[in-house]
């Protein structure tokens, strides 16, 4: 069942450190979510803010604001932010301090654990209250090695990369696998990320807390276990980060341990620099080459999809048109109709695999 929650954004949600809310907001499987608290957009609706469409989940300015209205009904309260280095600051473990008070569990997917925080980890027990920290390692015990499984796999996999972090490479992998189900195929996802963990995907790890030697069997693993529980038609890898990023270079496992089949490649026509990084020297590789690289690797691009944030939707749809007969593959707009072209292109995959079978 669906727990009622509400998601601190501390000031930060019309912006992409609050990527963990962005996702929540658009859609989760685990979690209704009740309320966002961000004291800049107090008073509006958090799909308004985000998208510019309303979605009945209202913007309050504090805790306090939920606390006083008449039966607040959420069990947790989730960190909806980034922060830099993943640490919790001051201010946000006061806030953390006021919702356990006010009885709600702490939903967190920073790398700084609430469970290490004495005062809070403490007063949690105190009130029998739930902390999950996504991001804890799994023990030793429970992670897996690469073994070659993979191979036993017959459902076609798409792992949705970037040409950089911060693309919305998750949403894209999400839509993907709702426009496959809405035209009656079965689709899973598999999710890399905490915020993929709390949609609700059921299959899946968290590769940045994931010791680098069972990266590749994590991820193998939760394909081979959703394949062999689901038997879906087909199964969408949510990527991490980009090949090239010196920050966090990842990909080729996706490829590679995965066996991808095919992938689908979010990019944003005007980052030129990865972000984050602008000063330093490196740039963004042009499409053509990343699509080479891939190919490399062993995995053909089956499409473009574009992340919109610094360019209007003509001009969006215009760079879609130019780099589709540039390219030779489908360029679209994830939130836009023309994402239904990639229909086609994934059923393809799926009959071919029926046939391999």
């Amino acid at each position: 069942m669906k727990s009622n929650a509400i998601v601190l954004t501390g000031g930060y949600l019309d912006t992409n450190q609050a990527k963990t809310a962005h996702g929540l907001i658009r859609g989760t499987d685990r979690f209704t979510i009740r309320a966002i608290i961000d004291p800049v957009s107090a008073g509006r609706d958090a799909g308004e803010v985000l998208d510019g469409k309303p979605c009945g989940i209202p913007v309050l300015a504090s805790l306090q604001d939920y606390f006083s209205q008449g039966n607040p009904d959420a069990r947790y309260c989730i960190i909806g932010v980034a922060t830099k280095g993943g640490v919790i600051p001051p201010e946000l473990r006061e806030q953390l301090r006021e919702a356990l008070l006010g009885g709600l569990g702490l939903v967190n997917g920073l790398h700084e654990y609430i469970s290490d925080i004495p005062e809070l980890a403490d007063l949690a027990r105190e009130k029998g209250l739930e902390i999950i920290d996504v991001r804890k390692p799994k023990k030793a015990k429970d992670l897996h090695f690469w073994t070659g499984e993979i191979a036993t796999v017959r459902s076609p996999k798409v792992a949705v990369l970037g040409t950089d972090c911060a693309l919305g490479k998750r949403t894209t992998a999400r839509i993907l696998t709702d426009l496959m189900r809405n035209n009656g195929y079965t689709a899973e996802m598999i999710y890399t990320g905490q915020t993929g963990w709390m949609q609700g995907a059921e299959y899946g790890f968290i590769f940045d807390s994931t010791l680098n030697d069972f990266v590749s069997g994590e991820l193998e693993h939760a394909v081979v276990r959703c394949y062999r529980e689901r038997k879906p038609d087909i199964i969408f890898l949510e990527g991490q980060s980009s090949l090239c990023n010196p920050s966090g270079p990842a990909g080729a496992e996706w490829i590679v341990s995965a066996a991808a089949d095919g992938v689908i490649l979010q990019h944003d026509p005007t980052r030129k620099k990865y972000k984050g990084y602008e000063s330093y020297p490196a740039l963004i590789p042009p499409l053509k080459d990343v699509i080479a690289m891939i190919a490399m690797y062993g995995a053909p691009v089956l499409a473009i999809t574009v992340n919109t944030s610094g360019l209007s939707g003509e001009e969006a749809r215009q760079w879609c048109d130019r780099t589709s007969e540039e390219l030779g593959i489908p360029a679209v707009l994830p939130f836009d109709d023309s994402v239904n072209t990639l229909v086609p292109v994934l059923q393809k995959l799926i009959v071919q695999s029926k046939i391999v079978a």
